[in-house]
This record gives C-alpha cells, structure tokens and sequence, in this order.
C-alpha cells in the first residue's frame, strides 16, 4: 500500500488557479499565460495556463504525446514560445536562453538520463555548481590559492547534496557504472547543484521498481522540505502523483483538459476519457 503523505490544502488565487495554503502570502514561483507554440501548422501546445506556489509539489500529466514534455521545453527555453508569457518568480522570461533560465533558478531533469557516463559522481555534481563559481579564469588556469578554496568548498558541497540520496559513498565512482535507479537519483542531485527555485522532473520514476518509486516520493517531498523549493513533475505512475502531488494539470492534444486537486483529477469524466477513451453508447 502507498505510504499517505500530507497535501497542503489547495485555495484559489486571483489569476483563477489554485496554491497551496501555505503559499498564499507569497507570490507564485511559475505563471504561464496563454503559453503556446506551434511547428509549421501543428500546434503542440496551445493556451497553456499554469500558477505554481513557491513550495507546491505539482504534477502535468496526459496520455503520451499530449505535450508534456514540450511544456518543460518552453518553460527551459530549448524552445521558444509562440506566444504566450513565462514569469518565474515575477519575471518575464521572453527572450532568455537555457543557460539564463537555469541562472533564474529553474533546473530539470530528462526522460532519457543525460549524465557524464565516464565522469565521477561528484565531478557529475560539480558540474551543477557552475553558478556558484566564484574565481576567475586566471585563477583556475594558475591554480592560485582562490582555486584551491573554491574546489574544497565544491568538494563539500557536492557530499552534502549526494548524502540527501545516501549517495556519498559512491562519489568516486564513474556515474556511468551506477545501476539505473541510482543514476535518476544522480540526475535529480546534479539539478539540486544548481541552486533551483523551481525543480522540474521529466518521468522520475520511470523504470523504477515499486520500492524505488516509494523512496523516490518520499525524497520528492524531503526535497521540498529541505530546499523550500516547488516541484513540477511529469509522471505516468499514477500513484505516485496521485499520493504527492498538491494541485495537477491535465494536458490532452496540447491542450489543458483539466486542473485542479488529485481527488478533483480522479473524478474528473475528461480526464477519465482521455485516458480511457469514450464510453460506446448502447
């Protein structure tokens, strides 16, 4: 049986969405506005709208090839909206890069697992921390004692955010040799590197086995605690989303079909047929 964790109490917000209570003296972390984005005549996103609160675990699920994962694209920049507007934390993000996106505090992590196989695991963790680096080229090519300081600080660093996952004692080993359900931990540790306010995480749990997924959930929401950061997943686990997840959006066709609470969501006649298809009549 899935573990109960507790969802804060969801309550409206003047843009017509929902936050958790906890979060309603402070202004939301993501906004998207009639976000939208279209590829020669197809439209695979079309009038997206999204509010996240600065600590909501969310959750953006549909059947395959309803454009989740193009919502993430738009919202890090690897493509441009549209139309449309992204606020993170206030701030209109149009014209920004990937690498400007990240700066502004949102990090994620992909379906297919993207780390440097023949790298160590902290190199891999290290490599996260670029934001924080605080020396310049000079002093890293001569190895002046700023260098050192730095690359101690980044040492420790990087076992602190790698013991989150009890992980410490692989860092020496070659992220390309951990079994799979390490590397997804791996992944999501590398993002936290990046000092995220906003965390997205594209499928976490895919391949996992159930006991995996179960601790998985359960540092989704440690995670949250700890960093006091929000959370966007995309998950087919259903369980998963439907034990953690504070408000969910339903996306069908590129289209939002839904959005509201995950007892709101289950009962929802739309969202049952999308993913179970329309009822024959007679």
């Amino acid at each position: 049986m899935a573990k109960e964790f507790e969802r804060g109490k969801m309550v409206p917000v003047p843009s017509h969405s929902i936050i958790p209570e906890r979060d309603i003296d402070k202004s939301p972390i993501l906004e998207c506005s009639h976000l939208g984005i279209q590829f020669g005549g197809l439209k695979a996103v079309d009038d997206f709208n999204l509010t996240i609160g600065r600590t909501e675990i969310a959750g953006l699920i549909g059947p395959n090839g309803a454009g989740k994962t193009t919502v993430f694209n738009l919202l890090t920049k690897v493509y441009q909206p549209t139309k449309g507007t992204i606020l993170l934390d206030g701030m209109d993000t149009t014209g920004k890069t990937t690498v400007q996106i990240n700066r502004m505090g949102i990090a994620r992590t992909f379906q297919n697992i993207r780390l440097f196989g023949n790298l160590s695991v902290e190199d891999n963790v290290k490599i996260g921390l670029h934001n924080q680096e605080a020396y310049s080229a000079l002093t890293g090519i001569l190895r002046l004692p700023g260098y050192w300081k730095r690359e101690k600080a980044a040492h420790q660093r990087a076992l602190e955010l790698l013991s989150i996952f009890d992980m410490q004692d692989m860092a020496e080993a070659k992220a390309g040799s951990l079994p799979y359900g390490a590397q997804r931990r791996l992944e999501i540790v590398r993002a936290l590197a990046t000092n995220p306010s906003l965390l997205l995480l594209d499928e976490p749990a895919a391949g996992m086995n159930p006991s995996e997924t179960a601790e998985l959930m359960e540092n989704i929401v440690k995670i949250r605690d700890m960093f006091h950061i929000a959370v966007l997943l995309i998950e087919h686990d259903m369980s998963l989303v439907m034990s953690i997840c504070e408000g969910i959006c339903v996306l069908n066709f590129g289209q939002v079909i839904a959005k509201g609470t995950a007892e709101e969501i289950q009962s929802n006649p739309a969202v049952i047929e999308a993913y179970l298809g329309k009822k024959k009549e007679g």
